[in-house]
């Protein structure tokens, strides 16, 4: 068997007094793009802090390329190649989206390989290019999600936390947003996606798991994941 890429195990964490998340198990193989999706307040956010480090966790362990990373700081799992697009986007909104791409690649000095990295993120997202000198402040939402994909994928993670990427988005901006994961994860960057729209993010995704109150209630392969009565209920809009 293959070691995970990134394997959770018995994860805890807390804060304020709320065990928010309540001793979860999850792992994602290298090269999947595996989604967690749930309701609003379900831990999924605060299981993706835990796992960068952002919020302490209580117990548990987290591997990441066979490497125990539990409680590292952020700026090192940066360097190791881990990477997160944080909910709500976070981009530099003073700094011109040039500038942006190039906070991704602090931790980089081969500027060769930058300067190429930076036409691969104008490949993915044209408008980007078009507004290369604009600040980030005045984008739309929508562009500012590319800009912080972009910006992510400027430090070459080989794992990708994607938070809420649709959050807010125009749906014409969710789409395009969404082929995009599709396009990074074809290019063999491993995936970890959090989303509230679980129809979308199990049909891009080859594995999901599903969170409720702190706990993984149901995972498999997104395709049996869609077609369940339970989640087709409670996340697609039917009846069950």
């Amino acid at each position: 068997m293959t070691t995970p890429l990134l394997e959770l195990k018995d994860l805890q964490v807390a804060y304020g007094g709320i065990q928010a998340v309540k001793g979860i198990d999850l792992s994602v193989d290298q090269g999947e793009l595996v989604c967690l999706i749930g309701a609003n307040g379900a831990g999924k956010t605060t299981t993706l802090k835990g796992i960068t480090g952002l919020q302490p966790i209580k117990s548990g362990k987290i591997h990441y390329a066979g490497e125990d990373i539990t409680g590292k700081p952020a700026f090192q799992l940066v360097r190791k190649g881990l990477s997160m697009v944080p909910e709500g986007r976070g981009v530099f909104g003073a700094l011109t989206i040039e500038e942006n791409l190039a906070m991704g690649a602090y931790a980089r000095d081969d500027r060769a390989a930058i300067k190429d990295d930076v036409e691969r993120v104008f490949g993915l997202f044209p408008r980007l290019k078009e507004r290369r000198k604009q600040t980030a402040g005045t984008l739309s939402g929508g562009e500012q999600q590319m800009l912080a994909m972009g910006r992510a994928l400027m430090s070459r993670p080989k794992l990708l936390l994607l938070d809420e990427p649709s959050m807010g988005l125009a749906p014409l901006m969710v789409q395009k947003v969404f082929e995009t994961v599709m396009a990074v994860s074809k290019e063999g960057v491993t995936i970890l996606l959090i989303e509230q729209n679980a129809k979308l993010a199990l049909e891009v995704s080859s594995r999901g798991y599903v969170m409720e109150s702190g706990e993984i209630t149901l995972q498999g392969k997104a395709k049996q994941l869609l077609s369940d009565p339970k989640v087709r209920a409670a996340y697609l809009g039917e009846a069950a």
